[in-house]
């Protein structure tokens, strides 16, 4: 009788150990085609009069309230002045599922004397060590909408840049120079544009970025190959030190992959790409998950494919997009709640959607 007691409590130990082992996914073997769930009609955020386009959540340890940052720009201008026109804007809901409303312009045009003054884009944003950090490209030029076509004196300009705020409604501080700008080096793999940021805190307290870099091997403009490279900075703003090795590679392809976003979970890291044109499966264009042990190193996911090109919408109707880019993650006490993308459906017009997720 002495020794129950002490039966119990093993066994009590051993259940709940084996409860918390099966809420672990094994390295490279996360899911998140199969946790995807249909999208409510509050989680579609349009504007008529704006392009919208990026998408990145964090609730408000402050009001409570989620936040999402997301790029905007007139949609008279056309879909390519993206690269003159975008702005960081701001909207608030009580639900990271919406409806959400407009606030504000977190990251305004600031003029060209600025390495970010004529734009900004792709924000990631997170809250570390009692602040918030929003990552985001930034650009300047002559300012001339070329639409449909690109303005590439403002693409080659892009740099990567963070503003920093105690409440995610502000203010903001920005700063003078980027924290991830272009090598002088010509034949680096970063030696045209950087833009695409996408950090995470690593296990040992330092902090990973995953950036989109263009290098100047290939014919002008557009230059390349278009790879990924890593930084390391021991705090979220840097410096960053760069690790100049490429991943999401593909042979003979010099354009795979866009729009990482990197995270640890279960004793990994991993990262959702967009595989531009199939490189990585035999979905095409779609969204892929790779994953790494350390960041550096990266190879594809046990169920690499995240998401085809069409969506599912809560009143059972499927949407076949033109595009689904800009992935972004949201969690909440440590479990995986949205997928966040961009979309623009064919012949449509482009918005933002946040995709609930089931638990694995």
């Amino acid at each position: 009788m002495k020794n129950i007691p002490i039966v119990i409590v093993l066994v009590v130990f051993g259940f709940i150990s084996c409860a918390q082992k099966k809420n672990v996914v094994p390295a490279g073997e996360l899911d998140i085609q199969s946790m995807i769930q249909p999208i409510p009609a509050t989680a579609k955020f349009i504007n008529d009069t704006s392009y919208i386009w990026c998408g990145t959540l964090v609730k408000s340890h402050i009001d409570l309230k989620y936040h999402l940052f997301y790029s905007r720009w007139p949609r008279k201008y056309g879909m390519s002045a993206w690269v003159t026109s975008s702005e960081v804007a701001h909207a608030v809901s009580d639900s990271p599922f919406g409806p959400f409303q407009f606030k504000d312009v977190t990251l305004p045009h600031r003029g060209a004397e600025y390495w970010d003054g004529m734009y900004t884009h792709n924000p990631t944003v997170h809250f570390f060590n009692g602040k918030y950090y929003l990552y985001y490209a930034g650009n300047f030029g002559d300012g001339k909408i070329t639409s449909p076509q690109l303005n590439w004196t403002h693409r080659n300009n892009q740099r990567i840049g963070v503003a920093i705020a105690d409440d995610p409604n502000g203010p903001w501080k920005r700063f003078d120079q980027p924290i991830i700008d272009i090598s002088q080096d010509t034949s680096a793999h970063d030696a045209q544009m950087v833009a695409n940021p996408s950090v995470t805190q690593m296990p040992d307290g330092r902090f990973l970025m995953v950036y989109k870099a263009v290098a100047r091997k290939k014919p002008q403009p557009f230059g390349g190959p278009v790879v990924h490279l890593t930084a390391i900075a021991d705090k979220p703003d840097g410096p960053f030190v760069k690790q100049n090795k490429p991943i999401f590679t593909a042979e003979n392809v010099d354009f795979p992959a866009e729009d990482p976003f990197v995270w640890y979970q279960d004793n990994c890291y991993y990262a959702i790409v967009k595989d531009m044109k199939g490189a990585f499966t035999s979905a095409g264009r779609s969204l892929v998950l790779f994953y790494s042990p350390d960041g550096l190193d990266w190879k594809l996911a046990k169920h690499p494919l995240v998401s085809t090109l069409n969506i599912k919408m809560a009143d059972g109707s499927i949407k076949k997009l033109e595009a689904l880019e800009r992935p972004q993650l949201f969690f909440e006490n440590g479990k995986l709640v949205a997928l966040l993308c961009a979309v623009n459906e064919t012949q449509g017009h482009s918005y933002n959607v946040q995709i609930p997720l089931k638990q694995p």
